[in-house]
């Protein structure tokens, strides 16, 4: 789990708005929900309408945006989904869609550094444990000797509810980066994209789509503001890991 944490914590830092000519995805997706304000169809007779026809593209888009104006994000992405696959190379329509995936990932990454922040505090103090080397000391090693039961489940919650939010932040991100690569096809001079591709690729876990990305990014527009810190997150991906090191 913690090996996780490294690499998600990694890619926490937002970057957004690249002074390349492209809005950042908030942007973006500040424009999507002020655009459609006028949607004034409620989402079960959006729903009903695409049930009759689903392939109305149109239909799929008025109730993805409805139901982002509900914040009902999980499903608008359903329906942005639809209808991205009804529009392939709508642009508009993937930023969109990348949109509501930042969205989810921010909600997961707010559940976590809540699920920790809970398991920090309810996490065993260690601090004046005797030594492991003294029999009092060896007590505290073994499994349940002097351990509260109730506090070890509690802990145990916790870690798994950590464990669960980055899990979802991972699907989430790595979902987004089917949709960034499809920008990059429709554009691929836009550095805006390569940003965004190389922050959801991390949040994946996926280092190498990350590494690339950034290195992208850092072509398209080495005198970007925003350079210095994605050449950091470079090096800190291109670091030998302690493990590699220590079998090197």
């Amino acid at each position: 789990m913690y090996i996780l944490l490294v690499i998600v914590f990694a890619g926490g830092f937002v970057l957004f708005g690249v002074g390349s000519g492209s809005t950042g995805i908030g942007d973006v997706l500040q424009n999507f929900f002020n655009q459609n304000k006028s949607t004034s169809k409620s989402a079960g007779a959006l729903r009903d309408k695409v049930r009759e026809n689903p392939k109305d593209a149109k239909a799929w888009h008025d109730l993805g945006t409805k139901l982002s104006q509900d914040q009902k994000t999980g499903e608008a992405i359903q329906a942005l989904k639809k209808y991205v696959a009804l529009r392939p190379n709508d642009e508009t329509g993937l930023q969109e869609l990348a949109g509501l995936y930042a969205r989810r990932a921010e909600d997961y990454q707010r559940e976590a550094a809540v699920a920790q922040a809970e398991a920090q505090l309810i996490a065993p103090d260690t601090t004046f444990r005797p030594p492991a080397t003294t029999a009092i000391g060896r007590l505290y090693q073994a499994p349940d000797a002097l351990q509260d039961q109730i506090s070890a489940a509690v802990t145990q919650s916790a870690n798994e509810k950590v464990t669960a939010a980055y899990q979802k932040l991972g699907s989430v991100s790595k979902q987004a980066v089917g949709v960034y690569r499809r920008l990059i096809k429709l554009d691929p001079t836009d550095a805006t994209r390569q940003i965004q591709l190389g922050e959801a690729a991390q949040n994946a876990g996926d280092a190498k789509t990350a590494v690339a990305a950034y290195k992208r990014f850092l072509k398209l527009a080495p005198e970007d503001p925003l350079a210095p810190a994605v050449k950091q997150q470079l090096q800190q991906l291109q670091a030998p890991s302690p493990t590699a090191t220590a079998s090197g």
